[in-house]
């Protein structure tokens, strides 16, 4: 149960810092280009890269922290940040093929989903 809490809480924290962002973005640089969307992945990326570098290498970012700050702050923030760290470790890993299925499939699969999703609903 305190597992489910410490993910929930950081996945409201990092929503609502989302949210703030691209309510931010939009209002005050109106581009085509979604730069909230954009600039949000970007920093979650670095985000969860820096605190699994720390985890990695110190002891004192636990369980408890990575679960708060890694799958809630983070995974609330953008998924695109876990999509990406993944992706990072097979790579780093050597597992280039299964790099390369995940990356891609991911992407083209998940436009078609959407892209189905609408369809169904017209």
């Amino acid at each position: 149960m305190k597992s489910i809490l410490l993910v929930g809480l950081g996945g409201f924290v990092g929503s609502v810092l989302r949210y703030l962002i691209q309510r931010t973005a939009g209002r005050y640089i109106p581009l085509a280009f979604p730069l909230g969307t954009f600039l949000i992945n970007i920093s979650g990326c670095l985000g969860i890269g820096l605190l699994m570098g720390l985890a990695v290498r110190h002891a004192w970012l636990t369980m408890e922290w990575r679960l708060l700050l890694v799958t809630g702050v983070c995974g609330g923030f953008t998924t695109f940040s876990s999509y990406s760290y993944e992706g990072f470790k097979l790579f780093k890993e050597g597992q280039y093929l299964i790099f390369g299925m995940y990356i891609a499939g991911s992407v083209i699969l998940g436009i078609g989903a959407t892209a189905l999703g609408y369809t169904i609903t017209k």
